[in-house]
């Protein structure tokens, strides 16, 4: 288990290297207890892999989603190298490390685990592994566009996102906006001859620092959240840029209408330009996700607590892959070993211990459900 962890984060899974090498590892792994999987690679190096473990068919099926794909290792500088996966006092340094190659190492260990043991499994096991979550869940979109032709009863979705071992069944939604604000060009020595795109974002973002986004707040998750993470302009320092963009990253909650959003955003748009006719600005949607909602008393999720030992689910910040698989109709439950705050950070490890527990937390979720 811990030769794969390390394995699977020395493969580089960014958008830059793909995903490729991780699936073939997962591929290896699980052969050595004969069961198949099918790798679908798409540009040479991006790829999902799938997997399924028969049954007899008499129960739903169980389906663990996860994905193999991480965020660059930042500029900051790391104690140890961000992709040596190195060990050291019972813990896996190393990118992807708890976001999310842990849990891929324990699911695959407790299936394999379970299909060893000759377990009669009464529902079958799908496992999925996809490429591009961090970026716009390109692989789980790609999944979903062949497998719900023909999915299967399911009893229910694990997503193996690291939640301390809490049971999470809802999330915030993504809605990620692109902002231009446009101008003219001119000679840096005479810039009264153009219009400063970088002068009109600044008026933008000055009308933007005490917006509240209008909604009604959620009970579990609170109210959305704006946040400006982004921002490019210029070509040169003797040029007046024409072009000024922010990206901006808006957290949305269940209920909440996305385009009225957009419309809202827009006012502030039509209130500068009012103030100054040279104002000039867009908005463009980049990526929407919706949030993510499971009925916490629905049986799955009573069952799924149980099977686990919590006493109640929690609601998550992030975004994942969940909303993806809403269209199978099954519920859906977030669950796997790390701390979720040292996802993205410079020096993120995993507990090995937490990785021992995933096996058994999932071999447990397994039988429950498919014995």
């Amino acid at each position: 288990m811990i030769r794969l962890l390390r394995k699977l984060i020395q493969a580089r899974t960014t958008v830059e290297t793909g995903e490729l090498a991780a699936a073939k590892l997962i591929s290896d792994e699980l052969s050595k207890s004969g069961v198949d999987s099918q790798i679908d690679c798409w540009d040479k190096k991006r790829a999902n892999i799938t997997a399924k473990v028969n049954s007899t068919g008499h129960k739903g099926a169980l389906m663990f989603a996860c994905h193999l794909d991480v965020v660059p290792p930042g500029k900051a500088k790391w104690q140890y190298p961000p992709f040596d996966a190195f060990e050291s006092n019972g813990k896996i340094y190393g990118r992807g490390s708890t976001d999310m190659k842990g849990s891929i190492a324990a699911v695959i260990t407790a299936i394999r685990q379970v299909v060893e043991s000759g377990t009669k499994l009464q529902g079958d096991i799908i496992l999925l592994a996809a490429a591009g979550e961090e970026n716009d869940s390109c692989g789980a979109k790609r999944f979903m566009q062949n497998f719900q032709k023909q999915a299967p009863q399911l009893a229910g979705v694990i997503v193996t996102e690291p939640t301390d071992f809490e049971v999470v069944n809802t999330h915030r939604g993504l809605l990620w906006l692109k902002i231009t604000t446009k101008g003219k060009t001119a000679h840096g020595s005479m810039p009264q001859l153009g219009i400063n795109a970088i002068s009109s974002m600044k008026s933008l973002l000055d009308e933007l620092q005490d917006y509240e986004i209008p909604c009604e707040p959620h009970e579990l998750l609170g109210r959305c959240s704006m946040s400006i993470n982004t921002i490019s302009a210029g070509q040169a320092v003797n040029v007046v840029p024409d072009r000024c963009t922010i990206g901006i990253d808006i957290r949305t909650l269940p209920g909440q209408d996305n385009q009225a959003l957009v419309k809202d955003l827009e006012k502030n748009l039509v209130k500068l330009k009012e103030k100054n006719p040279k104002f000039d600005a867009e908005v463009s949607i980049v990526r929407d996700v919706p949030p993510l909602e499971t009925d916490s008393k629905c049986d799955f999720v009573k069952d799924f607590c149980s099977a686990v030992g919590a006493a109640k689910t929690q609601p998550k910040a992030s975004c994942t892959d969940g909303p993806c698989f809403v269209p199978l109709r099954a519920p859906i439950v977030i669950f796997g070993p790390g701390q979720h705050e040292l996802c993205h950070q410079p020096n993120e490890f995993i507990q090995i211990s937490d990785v021992e527990k995933g096996v058994e937390y999932y071999k447990k979720i397994i039988c429950k459900f498919l014995c």
